[in-house]
């Protein structure tokens, strides 16, 4: 058993009471869903307003990051209890997870988009921590697109280092350190680490599909 699986079976043992609640009152997974990107976008305006104070009020901008990160954090969670309802209350459907995968493509570049408004607006020194979030954000998203173009083409596509959740948990783990410390180090060094290794994972991806398909073409000739 990998980590992840652990850490899921861990989380879910924790949320299990709380998804039969769910159940009992009819709360589907497409308003869980809803839920966890409205909290993602709570976020993103506390990174708006972080940037615009981060020059005039630098500690009321550090606090709004720190707490721009628990949030993320908590709206990471309805990430893990919408699938986990799904197949709980047997409420899986295929345009439940078409509205999944949509909403967590627009909770990436709204939360990452904050980010990198963080930086332009924190001086002409962080400037290019700006671009590298941008990068990240480029590279989170391709991660998702590479996947679904390779399902898409019939291939189980999940390898890579730096997927949805090991992201997720970065970003809002480096923004609380960030909002303790008050200091952009810690979110700018997570912002380079998700840019680095999310953009890998794409193009690890990538060989992956060309590899499977370079083989299912032999096979077929």
């Amino acid at each position: 058993m990998n980590y992840r699986d652990f850490l899921q079976k861990v989380i879910y043992r924790i949320i299990n009471p709380l998804i039969r609640l769910m159940i009992r009152l009819h709360i589907t997974p497409n308003i869980v869903t809803l839920l966890g990107f409205v909290g993602n976008v709570v976020a993103l305006w506390l990174f708006l307003k972080a940037a615009q104070l981060m020059n005039a009020q630098p500690a009321d901008a550090y606090c709004l990051i720190g707490w721009g990160g628990g949030i993320i954090l908590f709206a990471g969670l309805f990430d893990m209890m919408d699938g986990r309802l799904a197949r709980m209350g047997q409420m899986a459907s295929t345009f439940g997870a078409l509205w999944d995968s949509t909403l967590d493509r627009y909770s990436e570049l709204v939360t990452l988009f904050g980010i990198c408004l963080v930086f332009l607006l924190a001086g002409p020194e962080w400037f290019w921590m700006g671009v590298v979030t941008f990068a990240a954000l480029v590279g989170s998203i391709m991660v998702s697109y590479v996947r679904a173009r390779a399902e898409g083409l019939d291939i189980e596509c999940k390898v890579g280092l730096m997927q949805r959740p090991e992201r997720v948990v970065v970003t809002a783990v480096v923004a609380i350190i960030s909002g303790f410390a008050d200091s952009l180090w810690p979110l700018a060094v997570g912002m380079m680490v998700i840019a680095v290794l999310a953009n890998i994972t794409a193009f690890w991806r990538v060989a992956h599909c060309y590899k499977v398909l370079k083989e299912r073409d032999g096979k077929q000739d």
